[in-house]
């Protein structure tokens, strides 16, 4: 998305991907509005204001399947097509905001190719690799 007063491009625009409104967000999950304010209070997700006007939006990567909530012990497909937020992900979004970082900070880093990881912070934290990621992320102060 450019920034229609600068001309610039966000480089989050592109690294993140999908990006959802709380309402489609609460669809997707299977729940209400209300519900994903919870989880960005709670940090078990983040986002930021994006767009004219500015509406705040979140990562479609914060949603996996419920069966696969646990990458280390991936449960059978039943079909459902449920969604949850990955659980691995409040750790490291608090782990980031307790080293000052700010909300696009944080999802820059999530979703940006970490040497050390051989993959965006996301892609390991979807396979289950939360701990190389917090070592990581302990590396950047």
């Amino acid at each position: 998305m450019t920034d229609q007063q600068t001309g610039t491009t966000n480089p989050l625009e592109e690294l993140v991907g999908e990006w959802l409104t709380q309402p489609e967000f609460a669809v997707r999950l299977g729940t209400d509005p209300k519900a994903v304010r919870s989880a960005l209070r709670d940090q078990r997700i983040i986002g930021i204001k994006r767009g004219n006007p500015k509406v705040l939006c979140i990562p479609a990567e914060f949603l996996v399947p419920a069966h696969m909530a646990n990458p280390a012990d991936v449960k059978e497909d039943d079909g459902s097509g449920k969604l949850i937020i990955l659980p691995s992900l409040r750790g490291t979004v608090v782990q980031l905001s307790d080293m000052r970082m700010s909300e696009e900070e944080i999802l820059t880093w999530i979703f940006t190719q970490e040497e050390s990881l051989g993959m965006r912070p996301i892609d390991a934290l979807r396979s289950g690799n939360k701990s190389a990621v917090r070592r990581a992320a302990q590396q950047l102060f």
